[in-house]
């Protein structure tokens, strides 16, 4: 006997890729899962970055400083096989996408949840809500206004109240870093980053279902841990420049680099 084709007999096709993206994208769960993986590629970007900014601990070098072998090495990593600054301009682009991505699928979960909030409702006190918690709106925008300000100023060199020169990152930072206003603006943002990277980090858990009364004190000092490592981290290269506690860059530094602007 010939079988009948039903109405619903479609919905058990499988979807295509760009329905399958567009229903993840329209779900709760799918933004849910989005934010945290977003969220756990750009931690792993900043820990990174952290790390790499401790290496100017290692002083002006005599001319030939730690910190500007790093920063050369971003440039020239892949080659011979990719053109130089290739791979960087790649991880540029992933964390722009990411960032657009996380920042995006957050401002949907919140007009979600404010209109599925009857009218004359209002918010009960969550007394069991972390200070970190309660402020992630406002510490993830001050945190995004940082990231212009830092791009414009060590990036583009836009901000040149100091010289930003091609190449001297050292150098770069010692002239920045001598300006208590920028020290000021740094130390700030690495703190509310400290608290936005504890929540995000422990919210990352509550995503993946791995949540437990047994794991959660372990999950919570993780997230503590790696949040104060990555603010400290941050923090201590601008208070060490303003403190005098690091040597001058070399005059051999400076005298090989270019201005920013003329680099480009």
């Amino acid at each position: 006997m010939p079988k009948v084709k039903s109405e619903g007999a479609n919905h058990g096709a499988p979807a295509t890729r760009g329905q399958w993206l567009r229903e993840t994208w329209d779900s709760t769960i799918g933004k849910k899962v989005i934010v945290a993986i977003t969220g756990a590629f750009l931690v792993l970007y900043v820990v990174l970055h952290m790390l790499g900014n401790l290496k100017a601990f290692q002083g002006p070098g005599g001319g030939d400083p730690a910190v500007d072998k790093y920063a050369d090495w971003l440039r020239t990593v892949g080659g011979p096989a990719f053109p130089r600054s290739s791979i960087l301009w790649i991880i540029r682009v992933l964390l722009i996408l990411a960032l657009v991505l996380h920042v995006a699928a957050i401002i949907g979960l919140a007009r979600r949840n404010r209109a599925a909030r009857p009218a004359g409702h209002q918010v009960a006190t969550r007394i069991q809500r972390s200070f970190s918690a309660r402020t992630m709106q406002i510490t993830g925008f001050a945190i995004l206004a940082f990231i212009v300000f830092h791009v414009l100023q060590f990036t583009t060199g836009t901000i040149d109240v100091t010289p930003i020169r091609d190449q001297a990152v050292y150098a770069n930072l010692y002239n920045a870093f001598q300006k208590w206003y920028f020290v000021a603006i740094y130390v700030i943002a690495v703190a509310l980053l400290g608290l936005h990277l504890r929540h995000a980090i422990w919210s990352v858990t509550l995503t993946g279902g791995w949540e437990k009364p047994n794991r959660n004190p372990t999950f919570r000092g993780t997230a503590t841990v790696v949040a104060t490592v990555v603010a400290v981290g941050f923090a201590a290269l601008p208070i060490a420049f303003y403190a005098g506690w690091m040597p001058k860059p070399s005059p051999k530094e400076v005298a090989g680099a270019l201005p920013a602007t003329a680099a480009r």
